[in-house]
């Protein structure tokens, strides 16, 4: 019984940390704005590399609409994406 709970709260500190990992503030440049199917395209900014003259990771994400409205390419952006179901869906963006 014991080591069911000791299995248990190991699995739980999991969830707990991916949710917060999920969470966190990226920053990026929206690259592609498609409104037609509600997501976005942004090349993350690259971090931790000196001299790299390279871009980040180029990403899609789904994003609500009305999220959307306020975003146009080529604007620098900070967001916060939530992945459920093998998709990355963006809950705030906030443009810089």
């Amino acid at each position: 019984m014991r080591l069911a709970k000791i299995i248990l709260a190991g699995a739980m500190l999991t969830v707990i940390s991916s949710a917060a990992l999920a969470q966190q503030a990226m920053t990026g440049t929206a690259t592609v704005i498609d409104r037609m199917n509600g997501s976005i395209t942004i090349q993350q900014v690259q971090s931790g590399t000196v001299g790299s003259n390279n871009g980040g990771a180029t990403e899609r994400f789904k994003i609500q609409s009305k999220l959307l409205d306020a975003v146009h390419a080529g604007d620098k952006v900070t967001f916060s994406v939530n992945e459920a179901d093998d998709a990355k869906t963006i809950t705030k963006i906030d443009v810089q």
